[in-house]
């Protein structure tokens, strides 16, 4: 047990070792992680949040990210996770070339604890790249007589891996005059020479080819080759040699482009082409090679391109010189670069505040900077300095970072803002510097009210003022800034003749611009007090109260308004009026008087009257504050009958407003005089307004007698028509002769009588065939039934179809229509009547016959249009109004038997009746018909 203990006490005390060496860098801020080469983009690399102590949800809150200091990032942290992963490809060749280590180093910072943490990533090598020679062919010249042992140095292969992946071995194939020998050179590395082997000879062979391969020391192994021509020449039995094996110079940084370095020289015993030496690289870097250039004839070495210590601080070179024979020596070239202070420091704002509270506490941090110098020694030593006279103060961080913190406290009022310039410079002679400027707000505490610029408000505003006029505008500074500097106004609570405030006034809450919000009446309203309060937008909000006082300003904005004598209809023609004045009226007899009101008050409302213009300027005066018109004088003969009067009404305010009345002063002793002087000034001055009313006139009289003649027409073609029927009814009223005239039928109660039926007739152009239709409701209301034997000679059946004798008109009882008309295309006139019966007498005056006929017409015609106003008493249909109650219709004759059609050539006729009496029902039901269609 001793021995097991005793053999994991070293074990143990390692792990134990390694334990605290990664806690004691993770306190230090520094994490360490390796990982090869080649991997892809978002390779993971190492978790650096668990490595740092953070969990989580405190990572969230934290902020942790890596610094960006200009270079290109070749790690990315997740934000979430806190995994530091790759961000590009690496190529380790490419980074770290001839370094073993290969390093690369980020920064990451914790926002919300103003840390900053170094991390070291080592990048591993793998086999990714195959030995590769500088030149793929190569030819060596060979005197025929060299010696069999003769080395000649070739060119070595270069593998940009390291460690086991790099160059390992060379081989070589081709010939059996040669073989390889390898030697290790000062650094260890291996360089290939070619041993003659075996004695040449020109004439059997003029050219060797070989090939030699480089292989590295990778799973699977990569190569490279080179092909080797030698060429056997004669001989030549001195090579080249330098003056001193190695040459070694230092070259500061800034040395021009151009410039020769240094010179390498080697001689050659021979003469003639085997003695001339030409100069060439044999053995250089990539990079090297396109700094430095050798000249061939002299062996200068110049520079190319500028160098950077920064970049490289050394170049080792390899430099062949070789004669005309093919014999070759090489010597090493050693070149240090020294620094020169050609770098200023570079600062970098790492996090920073744009705005701080002007109670934050002394110590509060407001950035993060970092800072660098690519010099080396006392050039890449940086000093930071703030000036003294800032409330700020540098700490430092973490290596190269500081912090900049407040040294006291800050006060806005004051200095609202800072702009810090924080200066960096180095230890070169001459130093250089530069510096950045932080842009510091200092943030606010509400602790000013709003102060208005007057302590009182007053402002006169003129009465009748426009809805939404400006009255006056108050102001109010807050010494805050921001939301407690925003101030807002509003009106306080208050009352004007019994309306709330608001309803008058109003305040814009912005810009304290106090506006009207209707129109003020001077008579209603002098004067009115109101308050505004100021309020800031801080929380709590302060406010500050004015009082605001507004008069109101009687104004002369009413131009007097004449009442009498109305206006004229006419636009512009002022005011105007006809009056009356006998040609006897003595002097100051009232004529007229001129009514006006001003709507103003005080002195703008006091009225005067003077007349401005007169026919006659000393007939009439008015009177100068009651507006009277009177007579000056007598009127004389010579005095026009028409006097044209201008009355000028004018107020007493400043200035003045006037209006005008036209009067117009007939002299006459009637009324008949007064028009017909007016109808005499209408024609003699057509121009004038009253012109339009003649014109007028004359339209009136023509439209009246145009009528007049229409209605003479009408009453010829009626006395025509009806002396036509009185030829063709002739026959019909023989029986009625007998029947005293007292009994005839008045016209009001022929239309009553037809108002109480329901008919319609229906004829055609081209036939002359008639219908006739009566309602049976109204025919049962009004008539006794008879019987069929006694009905041959009356005009009114009394069943649905009634055939009369001796040729008379079949009838068809139909159902009532109240809204009988004709058809659209059946309107050539009236084309039937409707006959009543009563008890009573029928006349037996020829001319009351015809006048009776007319009248049974007209009524008919009135009837079919809806438009009868004539009415009768009940069961009699008002013919019993004017001829007793003993007329009946048996009186009536029969006007079925010759009926004329105004407009037609048709005439109803016994004959007609006889033909189509057959066809009348059919008729009737087609007419039926078509009266509902009309309807429709």
């Amino acid at each position: 047990m001793a021995e097991r203990g005793g053999s994991w006490g070293p074990r143990k005390r390692a792990v134990l070792w390694c334990v605290l060496v990664a806690a004691w860098e993770a306190a230090w801020g520094q994490l360490r992680y390796s990982v090869p080469e080649e991997i892809p983009k978002g390779s993971f690399v190492g978790d650096v949040a668990k490595d740092l102590g953070l969990e989580l949800p405190a990572l969230r809150e934290r902020d942790l990210s890596i610094l960006d200091r200009g270079r290109t990032q070749y790690f990315a942290l997740h934000g979430k996770t806190g995994h530091l992963v790759t961000a590009e490809r690496i190529d380790r060749e490419q980074l770290c070339e001839s370094v073993q280590r290969c390093v690369l180093r980020c920064e990451v910072i914790v926002e919300g604890e103003m840390q900053v943490y170094g991390i070291e990533v080592e990048i591993t090598d793998i086999n990714d790249n195959a030995p590769s020679f500088r030149e793929a062919e190569t030819e060596l010249r060979m005197s025929e007589t060299t010696a069999p042992g003769s080395r000649f140095p070739l060119a070595r292969a270069h593998d940009p891996d390291s460690g086991r992946n790099s160059l390992q071995s060379y081989e070589l194939s081709g010939d059996e005059h040669f073989s390889l020998a390898v030697q290790a050179g000062p650094g260890g590395d291996q360089r290939p020479e070619l041993v003659l082997a075996k004695a040449l000879d020109r004439e059997e062979a003029a050219f060797h080819e070989l090939v030699l391969r480089a292989s590295d020391g990778g799973e699977p192994a990569r190569t490279g080759t080179a092909r080797i021509r030698v060429a056997v020449l004669d001989a030549n039995d001195n090579a080249p040699v330098f003056s001193q094996a190695e040459y070694t110079l230092r070259v500061p940084e800034d040395v021009p482009v151009g410039s020769t370095l240094v010179t390498v020289t080697a001689t050659d015993a021979d003469e003639g082409i085997y003695g001339h030496v030409k100069y060439s690289f044999h053995t250089v870097s990539v990079k090297a090679s396109q700094i430095f250039q050798p000249d061939t004839e002299t062996g200068a070495i110049t520079l190319v391109r500028s160098l950077d210590f920064e970049e490289g601080d050394s170049h080792e070179l390899e430099v062949q010189a070789e004669d005309g024979g093919g014999l070759s020596d090489t010597a090493k070239v050693a070149i240090t670069v020294t620094d020169v202070n050609d770098n200023a420091p570079e600062l970098t704002v790492s996090s920073a505040l744009s705005a701080i509270s002007e109670d934050a506490p002394p110590g509060t941090v407001v950035a993060l900077l970092h800072v660098q110098d690519r010099d080396s020694g006392a050039n890449g030593e940086v000093r930071c300095s703030i000036a003294e006279r800032l409330p700020f103060r540098l700490e430092k961080s973490f290596e190269d970072y500081y912090r900049v913190v407040t040294a006291r406290e800050l006060d806005r009022e004051e200095v609202a803002e800072y702009n810090v310039t924080v200066r960096a410079a180095d230890g070169g002679s001459p130093a250089l510097w530069s510096s950045a400027v932080l842009a510091l707000r200092v943030l606010d505490v509400n602790d000013n009210a709003p102060v208005f610029a007057e302590a009182r408000y007053s402002a006169r505003l003129p009465e009748n003022n426009a809805a939404g006029a400006l009255v006056l505008t108050v102001r109010a500074a807050d010494a805050d800034w921001g939301q407690n500097a925003r101030v807002r106004y509003r009106l306080s609570e208050g009352r004007v003749r019994g309306a709330p405030l608001s309803s008058y006034v109003s305040v814009q809450a912005e810009t304290g611009a106090l506006y009207a919000l209707r129109s003020f009446d001077y008579e209603e309203v002098r004067e009115v007090g109101l308050w505004v309060r100021a309020e800031d937008g801080g929380a709590p909000a302060l406010s500050s109260n004015v009082s605001v006082r507004l008069v109101i300003v009687d104004e002369n904005d009413n131009a007097p308004q004449v009442l009498y004598p109305p206006a004229a209809p006419a636009a512009g023609a002022g005011w105007a009026g006809v009056e009356l004045a006998p040609r006897s009226a003595e002097p100051g007899a009232l004529v007229a008087k001129v009514v006006a009101v001003d709507a103003d008050a005080g002195q703008n409302a006091w009225l005067s009257y003077e007349l401005a213009k007169a026919t006659e300027p000393g007939l009439f005066r008015v009177g100068l504050h009651s507006g009277e018109v009177r007579t000056a004088r007598f009127p004389l003969a010579r005095d026009a009958a028409r006097q044209s009067l201008v009355v000028v009404v004018k107020d007493h305010g400043r200035p003045a407003l006037s209006a005008t009345a036209t009067l117009t002063v007939v002299l006459a002793e009637s009324v008949a005089e007064l028009l017909s002087e007016l109808g005499s000034a209408a024609a003699a001055a057509p121009g004038e307004p009253a012109g339009s009313l003649t014109r007028w006139l004359v339209v009136a009289v023509a439209a009246v007698s145009c009528l007049f003649l229409a209605f003479l027409l009408l009453l010829l073609a009626l006395r025509l028509r009806r002396w036509r029927r009185s030829q063709l009814l002739a026959a019909g009223s023989g029986a009625l002769r007998g029947v005293p005239a007292s009994h005839f039928v008045g016209i009001d109660g022929v239309r009553a009588f037809l108002h109480s039926y329901s008919h319609e007739v229906s004829l055609t152009a081209d036939s002359r065939k008639s219908q006739l239709r009566l309602s049976g409701g109204s025919c049962c209301d009004t008539l006794p039934a008879r019987p069929p034997a006694e009905a041959s000679g009356d005009l009114v059946p009394t069943g649905d179809h009634v055939a009369e004798n001796g040729g008379q008109v079949s009838f068809q009882q139909a159902q009532p229509n109240t809204d009988w008309r004709f058809s659209q295309t059946q309107r050539p006139g009236t084309s039937g009547s409707q006959n009543g019966e009563e008890g009573g007498a029928w006349p037996n005056n020829q001319f009351d016959t015809e006048m009776l006929q007319a009248m049974i017409l007209a009524s008919a015609n009135e009837a079919a249009d809806g438009n009868s106003t004539l009415g009768g008493g009940t069961g009699t249909m008002g013919l019993s109004a004017r001829y007793g109650p003993q007329f009946t219709l048996q009186h009536v004759p029969d006007y079925r038997q010759n009926v004329y059609i105004p407009g037609s050539t048709a005439t109803l006729t016994n004959a007609a009746g006889k033909r189509d009496a057959k066809s009348a029902g059919s008729s009737g039901g087609n007419k039926k018909k078509s009266g509902k269609k009309e309807k429709k």
